[in-house]
């Protein structure tokens, strides 16, 4: 690991040479004390990477994990010790169960501190454990090249992770003349010829098919391979829960959102097939709709299922066939299969698609200000273009229902249901995709967890609009509490600020709509803004919150609730 033409240099600096030999572009950070030689190495790297300073933790792991999700590389975050990776830690569980790739550094104590319980100490191998692929500890200078390289291919292979590499300062101080590691292309798993054949036997012989795609790591030539495979078989196609990136779905073959919420015909629809193809998703809980249409550990209906990891496959389902291929290696391999003649499930495509277009059309809603018809002119004006991002609420099920998204990158929406993510992932889309629109679709609840990262969008000139649904309480929350317990409405209502006047503060655009008669203009008034000055826009969208969700009333759940107590 020791180049005689190589240099000593301190730990800082090797940690981020070796970054930029994998490939890293850009990090986001809360600065601190405990990883100094880090941020010092930037010096040295500003033609290659660029350093994000963010305002808190969370926001600048959220960051780091949109980015993960855009481009199949690691996202890259660094924070101090103690506080900073306790506040970091929501970004790497959403990176787990999300299977996004990500790297987590963490400042820590000098080795010669460890075990003292010393200032912020913590022991992030037991902390991460069970939120991350790899958690470690570099002890040697020498041996930062070897982790980072590691850390790097695990975050990347198989199903994809986070990874957490803690850094003594002792180790980032010190020095050594340890060579860099060569960087490798990212391992594509491909399926067997005997799996392939059987794979091409089993959709001869099915009746009603159903293809299902979800997960990460997706390419646009792997996302067109796919695509060119459901149209000669003439498949149905669905997205599982929060994938809506995962293929574009102005094609004829996509019939729907597979998960919590789906409508009642795509669920029956899934249930009667008798094949369900199921390509980089892991059919977790809210996408089986809580193990419900497809049964663990044995499906009614047959099962073939194609995953990076072999572990997760037979882990939940047991498959009539599994496939341990990466998406793209896969995808590619579809290639190679025709289709004989015209398909016998062609009938039941066209009504599921149909199906999927009537549920296009905006639902009736109370009040003056429609979410339903709010989504349907988001779709309106964009027109395909740039990404929506959300963080979690009810009010995310109207950008789900009514825009039609159009594959890799399109969507940023953490299947873990993270709160806060949807302005740091427009932070991270827009400083990715400069060019094109970001649109945050926030809750009253959920931007307050991370409004501070508005700060980012100040400082690096992100023109990122985000729309604030006000509606005063926690409304997801409310809608189960009025299930369980109705009419006992408490502890979820809260006082919000002027979010409108708080653009002013970041030198931003913001306004407030109350009648879906002005939302359009203000929508597009908002988008030019953030074009042209490069600042965030925010649009506060005052409405009824007795319309908790589309085509429910909030008011609704709690008589059904009240009179089911009754009977």
């Amino acid at each position: 690991m020791t180049g005689s033409n190589v240099a000593p240099r301190n730990g800082g600096q090797m940690v981020l040479e070796q970054l930029r030999e994998q490939g890293a572009r850009r990090i986001f950070l809360v600065p601190g004390e405990s990883f100094l030689p880090c941020i010092d190495a930037f010096n040295e790297h500003r033609d290659r990477i660029q350093p994000i300073v963010c305002r808190q933790e969370s926001g600048a792991a959220f960051m780091a994990e949109a980015y993960g999700k855009m481009t199949g590389e690691p996202g890259i975050c660094m924070v101090t010790r103690g506080p900073g990776a306790t506040n970091a830690s929501i970004g790497v569980h959403t990176a787990f169960q999300d299977s996004t790739p990500m790297i987590l550094f963490i400042g820590q104590v000098g080795n010669d501190f460890v075990e003292r319980e010393a200032f912020q100490e913590i022991d992030y191998r037991r902390m991460f454990g069970q939120m991350a692929k790899w958690v470690a500890q570099i002890d040697r200078t020498e041996r930062i090249p070897e982790y980072v390289a590691r850390a790097w291919a695990i975050a990347t292979s198989g199903r994809p992770g986070p990874v957490v590499l803690a850094l003594p300062e002792d180790v980032l101080w010190g020095e050594s003349d340890a060579a860099i590691v060569p960087a490798r292309p990212r391992l594509e798993t491909w399926p067997g010829s005997a799996q392939m054949a059987e794979f091409a036997d089993a959709i001869e012989r099915a009746e009603r098919p159903f293809l299902l795609v979800g997960g990460s790591g997706w390419s646009q030539e792997a996302q067109r391979q796919l695509q060119a495979f459901a149209q000669r078989f003439d498949l149905p196609v669905g997205v599982a829960w929060r994938r809506l990136e995962c293929y574009d779905q102005q094609d004829e073959q996509f019939v729907g959102h597979v998960g919590f919420g789906m409508p009642d015909a795509l669920r029956q629809q899934l249930i009667d097939s008798d094949l369900i193809i199921a390509l980089g998703t892991r059919l977790g809980e809210a996408t089986s709709e809580g193990y419900s249409w497809i049964t663990s550990p044995h499906p009614r209906q047959k099962l073939i299922h194609i995953y990076a990891d072999p572990e997760e496959l037979g882990r939940v389902y047991r498959p009539d066939l599994a496939i341990n291929a990466s998406v793209n290696a896969f995808a590619a391999s579809l290639a190679a299969l025709q289709s004989a003649a015209k398909p016998a499930w062609s009938a039941l495509r066209e009504r599921a698609r149909r199906a999927w277009r009537d549920t296009l059309e905006p639902l009736a809603s109370p009040g003056n200000l429609s979410l339903d018809r709010v989504s349907a002119t988001v779709a309106k004006v964009l027109e395909g273009r740039g990404c929506i991002t959300v963080g979690a609420g009810n009010y995310a099920l109207y950008p789900h229902r009514y825009i039609a998204f159009r594959g890799l990158g399109s969507s940023l929406a953490p299947t873990v249901g993270s709160m806060g993510y949807g302005l740091p992932a427009a932070i991270s889309y827009k400083l990715e995709n400069p060019q094109q629109p970001a649109v945050c679709y926030a809750g009253d609840g959920c931007f307050q967890m991370n409004m501070q990262e508005l700060g980012v969008a100040l400082q690096y000139g992100v023109g990122v609009v985000v729309l604030v649904f006000n509606n005063g309480m926690w409304g997801t929350i409310r809608a189960h509490q009025e299930r369980d317990f109705p009419g006992r409405e408490t502890a979820l209502s809260f006082t919000n600020p002027e979010f409108a006047r708080l653009a002013a503060a970041y030198e931003g655009f913001g306004n407030v709509v109350d009648h879906i008669d002005d939302f359009e203009d203000a929508f597009r008034q908002a988008l030019a803004f953030a074009e042209e000055h490069q600042r965030p826009a925010i649009l506060e969208l005052c409405y009824d919150a007795n319309g908790i969700a589309p085509g429910i009333l909030l008011s609704d759940i709690q008589r059904k609730a009240l009179k089911e107590r009754r009977a």
